[in-house]
Parts: C-alpha cells; structure tokens; sequence
C-alpha cells in the first residue's frame, strides 16, 4: 500500500511540473525515512539546488515532530533561497491508513519575476511609499540539515532576544525547549552543536528540554 501511494504522488508531482513547467518545483518527501534524507522524489530541483536524498526543510521537520497536532495543509504560503529566490508554497500532507502523515508532496512556484514585475506596476500606479507586495516574510528553504539546524538556532536566539553567550539559565531553557518543538534534535548530532552554541555540556541540554516536559 506505502508503495502504491508513493508511486502515485510521483505520477502527480510529474504532471504539476508539467503543467506548470521550469518554475514550479515539486518535492516528495518521505516522513518514514531518516530525518537527515526525506526527500525521495523532486522535479526542477534546479531552483532549490536539492536532489533525491537531501535534508528536509523546517516543515518537514514540524510534521515528523508533531504529526498527531497537524490538523490542515499549509497552502500559498512564501519561502526563499539563499540565493534570493522567492517561491510560493503549498504543503500537503499525505496520511497513512492511521491518519499519521507519511508523505508531504511540496509545490514552489518562483515568483520572484513576478515580484519584480509587480513592484514597477506598483511605481507605475502610484503604490504607497514603502509597501511590499511581500505581506509576511518568505519561510527559508534550505539544502542541507546543518544549514537547517543553524536556521532554527537563529530562530531560537531571536525568540529570546539575547545572544547565547549573555543567556541566563532560563532563556537558555526557552531556546533549547524552542529547538525540541521545532524538532531540530531529530537531526543526527544536533546535540553537539547545539550544546557547543550555547555552552553547555549535553547531558545539561537535555536536562534543559526535560524540565519542561
């Protein structure tokens, strides 16, 4: 049945890259696999630069650490690159006979031509001084887990608002309990970077996630 299933998100993956041709990207990622290698099937990989066997992004990560909390897909929503391209994006999430996610088919279409164009319409219309067409930030896509836990670091630092090294023993409790619910230790030697970002010795940082259990 697993297989079936896959085999038919493959049929759909190639028909919306067909459909909607070079600049649509559509992802495949498989949640019963090694958190550090989900993506098990991609069409124009060449905008994200990622490949069969690549990192998860952040998404893929909150469906694998909260799947029993997922309630809906997440559509039309913004990501990025690193290289400045900006994508809309739709999540789907594809459940088991359970009803546990085993499957996210990811769609990111570049718009950042789009956006160009709409921001000289918006010159040329007499847009408000200091509008974005953007409403909210672009998530970012990353291509690799150490890129990724770096990303959710920062994510963590600034929810504190305090570099690591000036951290007291309680933001350092709200960073790392951050860094569980986002499921950053789901990826393989997370620990030790995390530890070694913060200062602190691992058995401290898991002492850290328990006490908010």
């Amino acid at each position: 049945m697993a297989n079936s299933r896959l085999e038919m998100l493959k049929q759909i993956a190639h028909a919306l890259a067909v459909q909607f041709g070079e600049s649509c990207e559509v992802v495949i990622h498989d949640l019963r696999q090694t958190s550090d290698q989900s993506i098990v099937y991609i069409e124009n990989g060449h905008l994200t630069g990622r490949k069969i066997g690549d990192a998860p992004s952040q998404v893929v990560l909150d469906a694998v650490r909260n799947s029993r909390r997922i309630q809906s897909d997440q559509l039309a929503y913004l990501t990025k690159t690193d290289t400045g391209r900006i994508f809309k994006s739709s999540t789907v999430y594809i459940r088991d006979d359970d009803g546990e996610p085993s499957y996210i088919l990811a769609i990111n279409y570049d718009i950042t031509a789009l956006l160009t164009i709409e921001s000289s319409l918006h010159s040329l219309t007499g847009c408000a001084q200091g509008s974005s067409p953007l409403s909210s930030p672009p998530r970012r896509i990353t291509t690799d887990v150490s890129q990724l836990l770096d990303q959710l670091i920062e994510q963590a630092v600034d929810l504190v608002g305090v570099p690591a090294p000036l951290m007291n023993k309680e933001e350092k409790i709200r960073a790392i309990n951050y860094l569980n619910d986002a499921g950053a230790f789901l990826i393989t030697k997370s620990g030790d970077k995390v530890a070694k970002y913060f200062g602190i010795s691992k058995y401290t940082l898991y002492s850290y996630v328990d006490i908010n259990k």
